[in-house]
């Protein structure tokens, strides 16, 4: 995932409407008066962001204050008190809060009923959640598939791997790629944060370009983590299904969807183990080196060796945060245990 500065998706007017000043194509306020340029947009956008509070849809909310960040000049105190709810809104996400609430009794006849009423409509909503959890995630792989550059360059490269390791393994390496962007798009579509679909690089994996930046080091390291978390889901479905069949090929797919996913949690740079750290307090570094040292020992995996080094360097350098964030260690350390405990599996026709 790349970072670009956050810029309008549109340019400015010529001349400002308040004092007919001649504005630069980009200018966000007006060097004369300093009038917002976009005000009417601006207004919009609370409007769109006051309906979704209404509707407890925080993703819509993210969505249309990101928006009205791109079109304020980053000084102001317009801006600062966007960032701010952002960021509240943010940590609402994190904690779960992203949807409307559950049903559940109401009133005096809530009363009456108690607990038994209220427990059993909490269960049909937790069940609710789950089909429509599945159903949009499938809708959400298909959609991606929609998009011209993500299908085109997937094209290319499976013809490229095609020639290398055959037809099939091609198909199944470059679907595990893609799972793991799409997880990346999916957090992202939930944080409100706009990023361009998957393009493939044969020979390179693929990248997803982010049109904003996230608000907080804990945004970013879930943006990270999802795509490995995705990827793993792939890996450990190519894993059931090896099982049922006893097929090589679903072994070998297990074991390269695993190492991709191990590789990116390299603590390093732009890969997605790098984002998760950059929330982790120092003594949550230490321990995902820990982590990474003892399935090592256990597993006998290379990349581990780098992930543990790469760590342990993290580990004296000066975190961003001093607050830490648990979730993402334990995401980070169960991805770490799993994929290493998911590539230690025996690939048939593979030395190990």
């Amino acid at each position: 995932m790349s970072q670009p500065p956050p810029i309008p998706e549109s340019g400015s007017p010529a001349r400002c409407r308040q004092c007919s000043a001649t504005l630069s194509p980009w200018a966000l306020s007006c060097p004369a008066c300093h009038a917002l340029v976009h005000a009417d947009r601006l207004k919009a956008l609370a409007a769109t962001a006051d309906d979704a509070a209404t509707r407890h849809d925080v993703t819509a909310q993210l969505t249309a204050w990101r928006e009205a960040l791109t079109l304020l000049p980053a000084g102001s105190g317009q801006h600062g008190a966007i960032t701010r709810r952002v960021e509240s809104l943010s940590r609402a996400v994190d904690a779960g809060l992203d949807g409307p609430p559950p049903p559940g009794p109401a009133g005096a006849a809530g009363k009456k009923w108690g607990g038994a009423a209220g427990a059993a409509a909490l269960a049909l909503w937790k069940f609710k959640s789950i089909g429509l959890f599945f159903l949009t995630k499938g809708k959400l792989l298909l959609f991606g598939l929609s998009k011209g550059t993500t299908f085109f360059s997937m094209l290319a490269a499976i013809g490229v791997y095609w020639t290398i390791y055959g037809w099939k393994f091609a198909i199944g390496f470059v679907l595990s790629i893609y799972v793991h962007e799409m997880g990346h798009v999916a957090a992202m579509a939930r944080y409100g944060l706009a990023a361009t679909a998957p393009m493939f690089i044969p020979g390179f994996g693929a990248l997803i370009r982010m049109k904003q930046h996230p608000a907080t080091p804990q945004e970013e390291a879930r943006i990270g983590l999802a795509g490995p978390i995705w990827g793993f889901a792939a890996a450990a479905l190519c894993f059931v299904v090896y099982i049922a069949t006893g097929s090589g090929y679903w072994a070998a797919l297990t074991h390269v969807g695993a190492m991709i996913n191990l590789f990116n949690l390299m603590p390093v740079w732009q890969l997605d183990g790098g984002h998760a750290f950059k929330a982790l307090n120092r003594v949550e570094r230490g321990l995902g080196a820990a982590v990474a040292v003892v399935m090592l020992l256990v597993t006998g995996e290379m990349l581990l060796v780098l992930i543990a080094i790469l760590a342990v360097v993290q580990v004296f350098q000066t975190p961003q945060t001093d607050e830490g964030d648990r979730p993402v260690l334990i995401q980070f350390a169960g991805l770490v245990v799993a994929l290493g405990l998911l590539m230690k599996m025996p690939v048939p026709g593979v030395p190990r």
